[in-house]
Order: C-alpha cells, then sequence, then structure tokens
C-alpha cells in the first residue's frame, strides 16, 4: 500500500540551542570581533586588466552569469593569481545555483591567489552551505584586516537579519551600501530598508535612467513599485485587532488522519472568515493566511489583484489572487479589513501560516490540541504596542518588523531576551521559515526546518546516507502545494537532536530539499515536521527568533 506524506506547503510570493545563541551578536563595529588570522593583502596579487574585470562584472551584474564565467576563467588564465577573478567566478557559480563547482572554486582560489576578495566570496559559500560561524570568521576577519569590503558587510548584515538582529542588520547594509553603491545586490537591500516613499521615488529614478540590469531585473522591479504604490494607498490600519482582547485559547484540530497509526499527521484551527466558518490547517512551514475559491466567493471575500504562489512539489508554482476580508476570527480575537491568500484550485486544502500571529507568543500545545496566543514581553522602552495580522504572506524582502507588530512605528529592532524567556532556544528566520541547528547521529549539525505542516521527519539524501543506511521507497507519495515529490527514500536508525531534544528515528523520509534551500539562500538538511511536534508543547516567539519546547513523557504514544 502506498502511503500518503504531506510537506509543509512553505509559501512564498513571487547537541543544543547553544550553537545558534553562541553566535556573537556582532560587533557594534568589526574591530570588536575575534582577533582575525592573517589575510594576504591585495595589493600582492597580480592584478587582472581592468577592462577585462570591468567587462566580466558587467555580465554579472546584467545576470548574463554562463558568459561572466567565461570571462572570469579567460581572466584566470592569463592572471592566475587574480584574486577578483576568483570572487566573481566563485559568485557566478553561486548565482547559477552550483554550490559545489562555486566551494570547488573557492578551494583552488585559496591555494594560488589568497586575498581579501577571494575570503569574502568564501563567506558567501559558506553562508550558502549553512556554515554560519565560518562565513562570519572570514568577513570579519577581512574587515578587521582593514580591508572594508562591501560584500563582507553584506554577508554580516543578512547573517544579522537570520538570527533576528534587525537594527544592528541595518547598520551594516548602510556601511556595504557607502562603499559600492554600485553592486546591485547591496543596492537591493539598501533600497529596501528606505521608507516605502523614498523606496518608490528611487524606483522610479532607477527604471527611468540607464542602469544595466537585464530585463528580468528591471520587469521585477516595475512589478515591486507598483505593490509599493497600492501599498502606500492603503489604509494604515489594515488587518487590525477589533476589540480590547489580546489573548486568546482555541483547540487545535486534528486533521489528515493515519489510519494505520491511529493518529492524525497535521493539525488545524476553527477560523471564522466573513462569519463563515472553516477549519485552516495551522502550518509553521508556511506563510500568511490561505483560503481556497470555494470559501472566498460564498464569504464575500474582495478580490484585489493577482498572485503567483511557490510551495514545495514538483508541479511548480499555482495561482491564485489576492483578496480582502472584512472580517477574521480566530477564537477570541477579532481583525479587521485583512488580506488574504485565495487559491484559484478550489480543492486546494486552506492554511494559516503561523507567521500571521508574528505580533503574539504562539503556544502550540499539541498534547493537548490547544493554541494560545498570548501578548510578547514588552521591550524596555516600550510603552504601547500594536497587535495586527501578517495575513499578507511574503511580499517583499524586508525585514518582518515592516510587516506588522510595534517595530512597524519604531524601526527596525535587535533581538531583546525577556528575562521570562532566559531558557528559549534562539532560531534562524528566513522569511517565515525557522530554521533551528539540528545534529543527526554524529554527523555535524545542519539546519532544520521546524515545519508543522510536514506529516514526518524529513532529511536530504545526502544527509541521510552518511548517518543511516537509504533505500528507495516508491510506496511513498510525498506531497505538497506543488504537486507530488519525485525520488523518495527512506533513511533507517537516524537520532535527531535539536534544543534540549533527542529523538529516536526509525524510517526518516529522505528527498531532495534542494529548491528550499535555494529559496531560503542558505542549506536546508531537513525538516522537522509533525511526527515530533505532536509530542511537545511548542512556543514560538517570531518577533524575537526563540522557539521552546516542553516534552512530557506522558504524551509518548
Amino acid at each position: 500500500m502506498r502511503k500518503l506524506i504531506s510537506l509543509g506547503l512553505l509559501l512564498g510570493f513571487g547537541a543544543a540551542g547553544g550553537w545558534a545563541a553562541n553566535l556573537p551578536a556582532g560587533p557594534q563595529t568589526p574591530a570588536a570581533a575575534a582577533a582575525p588570522a592573517p589575510v594576504t593583502a591585495a595589493s600582492s596579487q597580480p592584478a587582472a586588466p581592468p577592462d577585462a574585470l570591468s567587462e566580466a562584472r558587467a555580465l554579472y551584474r546584467k545576470r548574463d552569469f554562463a558568459h561572466a564565467i567565461q570571462e572570469y576563467q579567460q581572466i584566470l588564465k592569463e592572471q592566475p593569481n587574480s584574486g577578483d577573478a576568483y570572487a566573481g567566478l566563485i559568485r557566478s557559480y553561486l548565482k547559477q545555483k552550483d554550490v559545489k563547482q562555486a566551494s570547488d572554486t573557492a578551494a583552488k582560489a585559496l591555494q594560488t591567489a589568497d586575498s581579501p576578495p577571494v575570503r569574502v566570496a568564501l563567506g558567501e559559500v559558506y553562508f550558502r552551505q549553512g556554515k554560519f560561524q565560518e562565513a562570519q570568521h572570514e568577513w570579519v576577519t577581512v574587515i578587521n584586516s582593514g580591508h572594508e569590503d562591501a560584500r563582507a558587510y553584506l554577508g554580516l548584515a543578512r547573517l544579522r537579519r537570520a538570527m533576528s538582529m534587525y537594527k544592528m542588520a541595518q547598520g551594516l547594509i548602510a556601511r556595504a551600501y557607502q562603499l559600492d553603491s554600485a553592486d546591485p545586490e547591496v543596492r537591493d537591500f539598501w533600497r529596501r530598508t528606505l521608507p516605502i516613499a523614498e523606496q518608490i521615488k528611487y524606483l522610479e529614478e532607477h527604471l527611468a535612467g540607464e542602469s544595466g540590469d537585464d530585463a528580468k531585473t528591471l520587469e521585477g522591479m516595475r512589478r515591486y513599485l507598483n505593490f509599493l504604490k497600492t501599498r502606500a494607498n492603503e489604509p494604515p490600519s489594515m488587518c487590525h485587532l477589533a476589540g480590547k482582547i489580546t489573548a486568546t485559547e482555541t483547540p487545535l484540530v486534528p486533521l489528515n488522519w493515519d489510519t494505520q497509526n491511529r493518529r492524525a499527521t497535521s493539525i488545524g484551527i476553527d477560523v471564522l472568515v466573513n462569519g463563515k466558518k472553516t477549519t485552516l490547517q495551522l502550518d509553521t512551514g508556511a506563510s500568511g493566511f490561505v483560503i481556497n475559491r470555494g470559501l472566498a466567493e460564498t464569504a464575500g471575500v474582495t478580490k484585489l489583484r493577482e498572485v503567483v504562489i511557490g510551495g514545495a512539489g514538483d508541479e511548480g508554482a499555482q495561482t491564485g489572487y489576492q483578496g480582502l476580508a472584512s472580517s477574521l476570527k480566530i477564537g477570541e480575537l477579532e481583525f479587521q479589513d485583512c488580506k488574504v491568500t485565495v487559491l484559484h484550485r478550489e480543492s486546494a486544502t486552506g492554511l494559516v501560516g503561523a507567521d500571521v500571529f508574528a505580533s503574539f507568543l504562539v503556544d502550540l500545545d499539541f498534547p493537548n490540541h490547544k493554541l494560545r496566543l498570548s501578548e510578547l514581553p514588552k521591550r524596555p522602552e516600550e510603552t504601547t504596542t500594536t497587535i495586527a495580522l501578517q495575513t499578507e504572506g511574503e511580499v517583499d524582502s524586508g525585514s518582518p518588523e515592516e510587516k506588522s507588530g510595534p517595530a512597524a512605528q519604531s524601526g527596525p529592532q535587535d533581538r531583546y531576551l525577556a528575562p521570562e524567556m532566559k531558557a528559549y532556544t534562539p532560531v534562524f528566520r528566513f522569511g517565515h521559515m525557522l530554521l533551528i541547528p539540528t545534529s543527526v547521529g554524529n554527523a555535524p549539525p545542519g539546519l532544520f526546518l521546524l515545519d508543522s505542516g510536514a506529516s514526518v521527519n524529513q532529511i536530504t539524501p545526502g544527509l541521510a546516507s552518511e548517518v543511516a543506511r537509504v533505500t528507495g521507497d516508491s510506496n511513498i507519495i510525498v506531497k505538497g502545494l506543488s504537486g507530488e515529490v519525485k525520488n523518495v527514500y527512506r533513511a533507517d536508525d537516524a537520532v535527531l537532536q535539536f534544543a534540549h531534544l533527542r529523538q529516536d528515528n526509525q524510517n526518516l523520509i529522505a528527498f531532495d530539499l534542494t529548491n528550499i534551500s535555494n529559496s531560503a539562500g542558505t542549506e536546508i538538511s531537513g525538516i522537522l515536521g509533525f511526527g515530533v511536534f505532536r509530542l511537545l508543547d511548542f512556543k514560538i516567539d517570531y518577533r524575537d527568533g526563540l522557539v521552546d519546547f516542553t516534552y512530557d513523557p506522558k504524551h509518548r504514544h
């Protein structure tokens, strides 16, 4: 008999926790970091012809990575010690999603052209591989050596954002822009730190000039400009809390029953959409508030604009539209004027991405089948807070503060560790994705996605082959929003360790997670799913990138 395994939908638009906690919060000035290792001065390296490098960089910035690679390779034939050419070649491979080739090229560059540009590019390889400590070391070392490389500051900013250190990240992005405003990636990160009105002005001026960007990039900018103009005209209180109630408790509803093991494989919550009751899957691996077309039409959801929705599976993105619900009721809480995503496919299952509750402390008490939403601890400087739902999902790459919560008024804030949360485990946040360092057997820790929408725990075949026996299994069907996943394997006898927990596992599901890793921009080695969460009281503080797990042995069956 074939067994159906559900994936978290991973929606998007367009050992212990100490491994994360022990990453330095990041110096206000890089010189405050650990003492740097020696770095070869850039001036000691033979320079490639400036015109050749300029041409290769221009190709890279036009996203013509294949020809950029050819140009950089030609430069290295003539100047085999050019650190700049190696750095450009490494980045071009990363842009083509060829992480192995980028890593191999970086290793070769260290042997023949060790220099600050190579070290910074190596840090970018490490970041893509999920090796954050190694990436940070490379970037801080280069900066402390006196070589203020814009890409090093940008790399540190990306890492600080993942650590919920948004204010610090913004300062690092500003410094990167001061050093190299012509770098399109630096420029894009910097632009997204601006207020909406300034972003609109910048994009209009940029699109009116000779930018040198490729057609795909320009089209993306035009779409984003149109979105910003629409957003700028929206009422400031979109999806606001109605009434004075700021906390609630509501049942978790078992979904997708596994008859063989006599238990549910996912959970949902009851929601009133414009007064129409529905049960939507509650998914920590997804984003936004998603319903199908039938419910939207029955509930009278107003259609705003078409959107494209991505998800796990091999069938590609799904189509839908953004709509406006006048009322959403969850437990005792009511929110008004909320944007929701509507899937055209009427058979699609609706969901609530747990990140819509980013204004709350989210308590998923799986053993007792309860969802509790309560106010987050106030920061010491806060006197009032704004509570809203982040129902739009991820419509840009800005920090979460841009969308909801008290930081929306006060600007980017760094992680706040309230006294009552001292025992919480820091996680890395990439948009709606929460990644936690996890050990499998004796392998080094990798980053695992916390995904209550996945019915079982999953790992990549590469990691599985290091720690367990891997076999193909055609009897397992793995499905997500974008269809069925091909090439599914089974891994036997793996042991998972994360935060302060350890779980012995039988028959983990193993399949390729490259698409998800590419979307996040870092390596995701596995997924912790409902198979482990059903035993835990799981608390999430999205604002500060913190989680907590409580295990009661009486619920082990």
